[in-house]
């Protein structure tokens, strides 16, 4: 029969006659501990379908992993962030100092990103942001702890701003939320656009009224609008801008019109158009074995939030074989995650010297799939192995 002793290892008794003889076990060789991951992401409230594809994404690249990173196997510990800077921060100290969490993966907003950075960098810890790009973090405030496997969030939105200026509109409405990533929204779309803003509104992150704007937007008829407005937010936003009788003014926008506010945004969204670095339609071999695989496990479209995860998790894969599954060496496991040598579902991939993806950007339409389902598609590249403005002044140090 077997039985564990207090060291955890088994041994063999085999009864022989009145007695028992003891055999020896062959000598086993103790097992690694499992890699923890501090997963943050927010799960409830509006903004909640983002996180839930941040979630999903890093589940689905765990589950193509067998649950292991490296051949070391995982556990992945999910902390709701509530969309609450200081909720966020109270539950990621607990996760490195109770749970002694190997790596912080995740973060939707640049706001949380901006409350936890410190307490899990200044612990040693590396943290792997799913979507959050602040420029806070790209240029001066680079940190050796921190990568993206997003992009810096004024490049997404420049996008727009060519998209803008490709198409020689003159007179552009913009509005985003008042936050970090608002304000580097504006500037992203700015650093392409060379026409008139005619108006520049910021609204509570949580607004989900827009009346007021929508009347401002009647009256000014500019040539386009663009609006970064994620989540709950975006999904009103647009059904008002469609109700309104605005839609023949073209809809700009980012991270508004996308695979996590699509279901809910339905026919109000069609045409509209959108900036990324992912679409769910992109023909690479990596891609279409994770949308396949996300729909068949999930059954939804997946989101940037869920490819950007999906890809953190190929990262750290990639990063933990590199250093033989020693985690020790912070030196050489940063080497390992910046040579970023994985197959992402984006295509061509890597780092800039401050951690952030260098990359290419699409236009990206709504678009009505033959089973019914809305998704964005790919309209043309914009911008091709695009770094983020932010890189010069970064000044990285060599070692940590």
């Amino acid at each position: 029969m077997a039985f564990q002793d207090n060291t955890g290892f088994a041994r063999r008794t085999i009864l022989a006659g009145g007695g028992a003889a003891v055999l020896a076990a062959p000598a086993v060789q103790a097992q690694p501990a499992p890699i923890k991951i501090g997963l943050v992401s927010v799960l409830t409230g509006p903004a909640a379908a983002l996180g839930t594809h941040l979630r999903d994404g890093w589940m689905l690249g765990m589950r193509h992993l067998d649950n292991k990173l490296g051949g070391r196997r995982v556990e992945t510990l999910v902390i709701d962030d509530e969309l609450r800077p200081d909720v966020a921060v109270t539950k990621v100290r607990a996760a490195l100092e109770r749970d002694k969490v190997d790596f912080i993966v995740g973060v939707v907003f640049s706001n949380i990103l901006g409350a936890i950075v410190r307490p899990v960098t200044d612990a040693g810890t590396f943290l792997i942001s799913t979507n959050a790009g602040p420029s806070t973090l790209a240029g001066r405030g680079c940190n050796p702890y921190f990568f993206t496997t997003s992009y810096n969030n004024d490049q997404v939105h420049s996008v727009m701003g060519q998209v803008a200026q490709d198409a020689n509109y003159r007179r552009v409405f913009v509005m985003t939320p008042n936050y970090q990533a608002g304000r580097d929204a504006v500037a992203g779309f700015k650093s392409k656009f060379q026409g008139t803003v005619v108006d520049e509104v910021y609204v509570p992150l949580t607004q989900m009224d827009f009346s007021a704007e929508l009347a401002r937007i009647a009256s000014l008829r500019p040539d386009a609008i663009f609006t970064f407005m994620p989540g709950g937010p975006g999904v009103n936003l647009v059904k008002q801008y469609r109700q309104a009788g605005l839609a023949t003014i073209p809809f700009l926008s980012t991270f508004t019109v996308d695979e996590s506010t699509l279901p809910a945004q339905g026919e109000a969204a069609l045409g509209f158009y959108a900036a990324a670095s992912w679409a769910p339609n992109m023909d690479n071999a990596a891609n279409q074995l994770f949308v396949r695989d996300f729909e068949g496990v999930f059954n939804y479209v997946p989101a940037t939030y869920a490819a950007q995860s999906y890809d953190a998790a190929r990262l750290l894969d990639s990063a933990v074989k590199k250093v033989g599954g020693n985690l020790t060496d912070k030196n050489a496991l940063r080497a390992a995650i910046a040579a970023a040598d994985f197959q992402s579902v984006r295509g061509p991939f890597r780092f800039g010297v401050n951690q952030y993806p260098v990359q290419d950007f699409w236009q990206l339409q709504v678009a009505r799939r033959a089973d019914g389902r809305f998704q964005t598609e790919t309209v043309r590249k914009v911008l091709s192995n695009n770094t983020d403005p932010w890189v010069g002044d970064c000044r990285m140090p060599v070692r940590i």
